[in-house]
């Protein structure tokens, strides 16, 4: 399995919830951390808390702003010489219906989620052919079914699929792993910072959320399972049966889909 001992790891989306809890678990692991994000002071008392907190680095990272991508990976690798893995973590969610949600607040979403995860990838793609690195994906359950109020997250989480399986295709005459990772029902605050259809906050914690997996757990799978080197990894508890019903009993699962509670 690989080892994450000194090597330099990127994660966006590293302030809360599973990139946090990711952080904390390659740290634990002995990686050298590049931790990105909108909000500079969580990044820093983050990285105050982790083990050789001397060693990370912290860094202003909008993924909605892509005319910055190369300046900020320029500035990176100066300053820490070489990149091992990015995990494409950063994103928004959604609550709200489709004939409700203006295409503005449907751009937003793919924005983050798709295009900043593609326009980082590609800027840090030269690093990562000479590490011979890996990439790691935080795609969504949702990312191989539609579901309630989630129409814009899951076009742009099944969108994250067809690109990085395609890519993990071309790069690895280079050396280049990728890993994606599909979370069901995650104990975080995704929901708290989702859009609805104004483009606001939802500023709930949804009852989906507050019985999920612990942040933490799901970071050790996903961290495991990136140690082995998977295509592809489902985490969370038995929600993630659904993925398994769409692909070999999709009337069923049509049924049962139909049931479930959107929060």
């Amino acid at each position: 399995m690989r080892s994450y001992h000194n090597k330099v790891v990127w994660i966006t989306g590293a302030s809360s919830g599973i990139g946090e809890a990711m952080a904390r678990e390659f740290a634990n692991q002995g990686a050298i951390l590049v931790l990105a994000a909108r909000t500079v002071e969580k990044l820093q008392q983050l990285k105050e808390s982790l083990p050789n907190a001397e060693i990370h680095t912290v860094v202003s990272l909008d993924l909605t702003d892509l005319s910055k991508v190369d300046d900020v990976v320029s500035s990176v690798i100066n300053q820490v010489g070489r990149v091992d893995v990015l995990v494409n973590n950063g994103g928004i969610s959604q609550r709200s219906l489709a004939r409700e949600t203006p295409i503005e607040v449907d751009r937003q979403i793919m924005e983050v989620n798709f295009f900043g995860a593609v326009g980082l990838t590609k800027a840090l793609l030269p690093a990562l052919r000479a590490s011979k690195g890996q990439i790691i994906v935080i795609s969504s359950i949702s990312g191989k079914f539609g579901f309630f109020l989630r129409s814009a997250y899951a076009a742009s989480k099944h969108a994250l699929h067809g690109f990085f399986e395609s890519l993990a295709l071309e790069e690895e005459a280079n050396g280049i792993s990728v890993t994606m990772v599909c979370p069901g029902k995650i104990n975080t605050p995704i929901s708290i910072s989702a859009l609805n259809a104004q483009g606001q906050q939802h500023s709930a914690m949804d009852h989906n959320q507050e019985t999920g997996m612990p942040a933490e757990e799901c970071a050790r799978q996903i961290v495991l399972a990136a140690r082995k080197n998977k295509p592809e990894v489902l985490i969370g508890n038995k929600e993630i049966i659904a993925v398994y019903l769409k692909r070999f009993v999709p009337s069923l699962f049509r049924k049962i889909i139909r049931k479930q509670k959107a929060t």
